[in-house]
């Protein structure tokens, strides 16, 4: 079978181009690299969805950033996926930091951010009391928001699937070879996949498999990024995404609340050379602390849940990449912030692409935008979760005690396009192992039911796929 369009890279950019892109009639694949979806730059960032006041006017990034942002909240709607308009404040404390709030001020409005603000000290923690009193200063955006990056990934390309595209997993694309009629893409393990179209979402490698059909015009590296993760209790402490005034590494770090309800801060910003690195390290830990604690008062770090990093892909050009440096070829590289908040625009900029290179594309009639979203038991009423445990006992059994996911959760995820294959699949669609004690209690259980479903031996199942195996074999009883 020759593909129509074959899309290389399942984050939070390939996912929503193939949305878009499934909504006409085409025979569409989406190739990954790894065990799962959202495994990338979008498993593992701030989660917010900005303004647009930071690109530099005229760029892709400032076009795409105010498109994405004002399409995010329709889009969230349609696919199930949590957000919330929260509001985003970038904080200064002296006359210079005041001069960057202006430009920005003023970049905003010509990006064309709508309802932006300079804030004095008294309407800053009128607004947000839990600010540093040392901040004197603040811009104001609105139309600042947050959502969770890995949920609307997976619904974007589960939506995708529902409407015909099909998912190609631990497909990591070595050779592209072309004849005048289709590529064929070579996976390392042998496997191949032709296709007469090819986009380029491949995010750190981006780079890589834009060589492979003859383009080196741009270059990739990783900015590493390190966040701590606290606990609900901390999660009110403020309302507002609050950054410090930025610098030429990025938007600094950051303090915000999470559609979930924890708090995030970072991240730390450091250019490296290797692509794989997500080790956290104590000094870019104690620099968010630290920096955290300078921005607002009464963070306590007492309540870390968790730490991690991501790693973001730069471009060399200072911009979004995302051109045809040949025909039936779309790069979409360089996709760094705000790569989350331009994503559906992203989207609809890529098939503009494709209809002014003339490729047949026609509107397919059956195309569903909406993703039934996933119950979410702890925040139903008694008599609707009386209802719903009618229906199906499963919903009944409290699995995840820490974030209340019950086994009715975990199964329909486990059954709903793209389907997870191991522990952090099911992390990512139901929070199961996200909570204070993070999957001390409820692992087991979620091995167990990934290995009934998938049938397969109980220690076959791993955590994030490859050799992340966590059971080696029984300790009691016979097969």
């Amino acid at each position: 079978m020759t593909y129509d369009v074959a899309v290389i890279g399942a984050g939070v950019v390939g996912g929503m181009i193939a949305r878009e892109l499934s909504s006409y009639k085409l025979n569409l694949c989406i190739l990954e690299k790894a065990h799962d979806v959202a495994m990338g730059a979008s498993s593992a960032n701030s989660a917010i969805v900005h303004a647009g006041f930071d690109a530099k006017e005229g760029s892709l990034k400032a076009l795409l950033n105010v498109q994405g942002s004002e399409m995010m909240a329709k889009t969230c709607q349609e696919l199930g996926v949590k957000y919330k308009n929260n509001g985003s404040l970038v904080i200064g404390f002296n006359e210079e930091d005041m001069e960057t709030i202006r430009s920005l001020y003023t970049r905003g409005v010509t990006n064309g951010v709508k309802g932006l603000e300079i804030l004095d000290s008294d309407a800053l923690h009128a607004l947000e009391p839990n600010v540093s009193k040392n901040a004197t200063c603040a811009l104001y955006a609105p139309t600042g928001s947050i959502v969770c990056p890995y949920e609307l990934t997976i619904a974007s390309v589960g939506n995708a699937m529902d409407n015909g595209a099909s998912l190609l997993l631990d497909f990591a694309v070595s050779a592209i070879e072309e004849d005048a009629d289709a590529f064929t893409l070579k996976a390392e393990d042998g496997r191949t996949v032709k296709a007469k179209y090819i986009i380029n979402a491949a995010g750190l490698y981006a780079d890589a498999i834009a060589e492979m059909v003859g383009d080196t015009s741009f270059q990739i590296h990783a900015r590493r990024g390190e966040y701590v993760l606290l606990d609900k209790e901390s999660g009110n402490l403020i309302k507002s995404t609050i950054f410090r005034t930025p610098s030429k590494m990025g938007k600094g770090i950051l303090v915000s609340p999470t559609v979930d309800g924890n708090l995030i801060t970072g991240p730390t910003s450091v250019d490296i050379g290797e692509k794989e690195n997500k080790a956290t390290t104590p000094d870019g830990l104690a620099h968010v602390m630290r920096e955290t604690r300078e921005n607002v008062d009464g963070v306590m770090y007492n309540q870390t849940i968790t730490s991690f990093c991501g790693l973001r892909a730069v471009g060399s050009t200072g911009d979004f990449i995302i051109n045809m440096p040949r025909d039936r070829f779309v790069n979409v590289a360089g996709i760094e912030s705000p790569g989350l908040s331009s994503a559906p625009a992203i989207a609809k900029y890529v098939v503009e692409l494709l209809k002014k290179a003339e490729m047949p594309l026609e509107k397919d009639p059956t195309f569903s935008p909406l993703r039934a979203p996933m119950h979410a038991f702890r925040e139903a009423g008694i008599e609707e979760k009386n209802e719903i445990i009618k229906k199906d006992p499963a919903y009944g059994r409290i699995i995840c005690r820490c974030e209340t996911v019950t086994e009715g959760e975990i199964l329909a995820a486990i059954r709903q396009n793209p389907k997870p294959r191991d522990l952090d699949g099911v992390k990512r669609r139901t929070r199961a192992q996200m909570g204070r004690c993070q999957g001390g209690f409820c692992s087991p259980y979620i091995v167990e039911l990934l290995a009934q479903e998938m049938q397969v031996p109980y220690e076959s199942v791993t955590k994030f796929g490859g050799d992340s195996y966590i059971n080696v074999g029984k300790t009691k009883g016979v097969d």
